[in-house]
């Protein structure tokens, strides 16, 4: 089984075929075996190209069709650049998986930060639909998370045990309710939530805390009553919402 299992990315098949300075003739390994770029019989990699993802020898099959290889193995580019950022955010305790088109977290990263105290963690830009509640078990320590430009619509309630976490972005998704779990997190003093399809806040009550400074819910379509109710909320924090022309569809 892969570590990281199947298709927990949707990277673009790399389409460069010159690295270092080779061939880019898609018919240079047709019909011969023993050409040196292919480190060996039957297109076999030598050991200096090994770790070389783009010094694959063409597929007879596919050469002899006057095709390229464009399709490394399944998620391959993506494994190794979320392997390489785990193992920056070891020596930084700063994990960033911007815009490496995961569709989940896999439990590789898990596994490679084990040992690892992360400080902030980045997952913007990617296609993910969902956070696993164990997240907020794994990294109970950070102090900021960056989930913009998701296609989140709910947060876990476990995230309410993320008692450091002091900003969350989560601009830029598909939340239509805006999570009640994020009055409930006890050090919050930043929330992002502009640019989502939000009509309601999950709230009756007034919302308070001694934490809050600010709340982006601009680019929302609020509902006119869940406008009038935010605008009559006493509150200690700075709250941005559009204007009614602005906000309704």
């Amino acid at each position: 089984m892969r570590p990281f299992g199947n298709d927990i990315t949707n990277i673009p098949p790399n389409t460069n075929g010159d690295s270092g300075g080779g061939n880019n003739d898609p018919n240079d390994n047709n019909g011969n075996r023993n050409n040196a770029s292919s480190g060996g019989p039957d297109g076999a990699r030598s050991d200096t190209d090994e770790g070389n993802t783009n010094d694959r020898p063409i597929p007879a099959h596919i050469a002899r069709i006057g095709g390229t290889y464009t399709f490394p193995p399944i998620a391959g580019q993506g494994v190794i650049r979320v392997v390489q950022r785990c193992e920056d955010a070891k020596e930084n305790h700063n994990l960033d998986l911007s815009k490496c088109e995961l569709v989940q977290i896999p439990d590789a990263v898990y596994h490679l930060m084990r040992n690892t105290q992360l400080k902030t963690c980045d997952l913007s830009g990617n296609v993910l639909k969902s956070v696993m509640p164990k997240f907020s078990m794994k990294f109970s320590a950070i102090t900021d998370l960056n989930l913009s430009e998701n296609k989140l619509t709910r947060l876990p309630d476990e995230f309410a045990s993320l008692s450091a976490l002091a900003r969350l972005n989560i601009s830029h998704n598909s939340f239509i309710v805006l999570p009640q779990v994020v009055w409930k997190l006890p050090s919050l003093t930043s929330l992002d939530a502009k640019n989502n399809a939000i009509l309601e806040i999950d709230t009756d009550d007034g919302i308070a805390s001694d934490s809050l400074v600010s709340v982006d819910l601009r680019n929302n379509p609020l509902s006119r009553n869940c406008r009038r109710k935010l605008q009559g909320f006493q509150t200690s924090f700075l709250l941005h919402i559009s204007n009614d022309v602005d906000d309704d569809w």
